[in-house]
C-alpha cells in the first residue's frame, strides 16, 4: 500500500522527516550564533567612532583601519611580516614538537630514566617560558635562532607532558594481551602503547602549535630584531597608529583561529582513521 493511501505510513515518514531536519537546522543555526557577538563589538566600535564619543586618535574608525589593512596587504608588507612569524613559528613548533615526542616516550616507557629525567623536567615545566628570554638572549642574540629556540621551549613542555601520560596510560588488558601473544617490545610499543596513545599525544601536538604562536608574538616583541607580525604591532605602537596595531591584533587573531581550525580538522580526519582501522 502506498504512503499516499497510508495516513498512517505518511505521517510517520513526515515525523520522521520533521526529527531529521530540526538538528540539521538547529546546527546550522548554532554556526551563526558565534559570529553575534564580533559583528555587534564592529556594529559598536563603528557607531562610537562616527558619534565621536572616544578620542579618535585611540580608537581609530573601521574604515581607516580597513584602509591600513588594503595597504597592507596590496604594499606587500603583511605578507613579508606574516611569512616571517610562520616561518620562524614552524621551525620552532617542528623542533619543539620532536623532540617532546621522544623525550615523553623515554619517560613514559622507561622507569629508569624517569628516575633520572623525571625530577629534573619536573622542575623545568614549572620555569615561566619568559623568564628564558634573558638567558636566550644572551646565548643567541636577538634574531632568527633565539626566537626559534625560545618557541622550541614553547612547544616542548605540552607534548613531552601529553606524551608521557599517554605512553603510561595504555590499557593493562591490551599489555596482557600482548605478553600473551609474545609480542616483542617493538611490537607492543607500535601496535598497543602508540595507538591507545594517541589522542592525548594528538593533544599535546595541538597545544604545541597553539603555544609556540602565541610566543611568536611575545618572541617578537622581546626580542625586537627582524621582521614580523609582532614588530608589525610594536611599530604602529611606537608611531601612535592604532589602525596599524588593531590591524595586527586581527591578523593575530585570524591566524589563530586558522590553526585551531585546520588542527581541528586533522583530529577528526586521524580519528576517522582509526576507526576505519579498527
Amino acid at each position: 500500500m502506498s504512503a499516499a493511501l497510508n495516513p498512517a505510513a505518511a505521517s510517520s515518514r513526515d515525523a520522521a522527516e520533521l526529527a531529521v531536519s530540526q538538528p540539521l537546522a538547529v546546527r546550522g543555526a548554532g554556526r551563526w550564533r558565534g559570529l553575534v557577538l564580533p559583528v555587534a563589538a564592529i556594529v559598536l566600535w563603528w557607531l562610537l567612532a562616527r558619534a565621536d564619543l572616544v578620542n579618535s586618535a585611540l580608537l581609530v574608525s573601521p574604515e581607516k583601519v580597513l584602509a591600513t589593512a588594503v595597504d597592507q596587504i596590496l604594499g606587500g608588507k603583511l605578507w613579508r611580516a606574516l611569512g616571517a612569524s610562520l616561518g620562524r613559528e614552524l621551525t620552532g613548533f617542528a623542533i619543539g614538537t620532536v623532540s617532546g615526542l621522544a623525550l615523553g616516550v623515554l619517560l613514559g616507557l622507561s622507569p629508569a630514566f624517569n628516575r633520572l629525567v623525571g625530577p629534573s623536567f619536573n622542575t623545568f615545566k614549572q620555569i615561566s617560558l619568559f623568564a628564558w628570554i634573558p638567558l636566550i638572549s644572551v646565548w643567541f642574540g636577538l634574531g632568527d635562532t633565539a626566537k626559534v629556540v625560545f618557541l622550541s621551549l614553547a612547544a616542548l613542555v605540552p607534548v613531552v607532558v601529553n606524551t608521557c601520560d599517554g605512553v603510561r596510560n595504555a590499557p593493562p588488558k591490551l599489555l596482557e594481551v600482548a605478553r600473551v601473544y609474545q609480542y616483542s617490545r617493538w611490537q607492543t610499543f607500535t601496535q598497543v602503547v602508540l595507538p591507545s596513545a594517541a589522542p592525548a599525544i594528538f593533544t599535546g601536538v595541538y597545544l604545541a602549535l597553539i603555544y609556540s604562536w602565541l610566543a611568536t608574538i611575545g618572541a617578537e616583541y622581546l626580542l625586537v630584531a627582524g621582521v614580523g607580525i609582532g614588530n608589525l604591532l610594536i611599530e604602529g605602537s611606537e608611531h601612535f597608529q592604532m589602525d596599524l596595531v588593531i590591524f595586527g591584533m586581527f591578523v593575530v587573531g585570524l591566524v589563530g583561529w586558522l590553526m585551531n581550525a585546520l588542527a581541528r580538522l586533522a583530529e577528526r580526519r586521524l580519528a576517522r582513521l582509526r576507526g576505519q582501522d579498527q
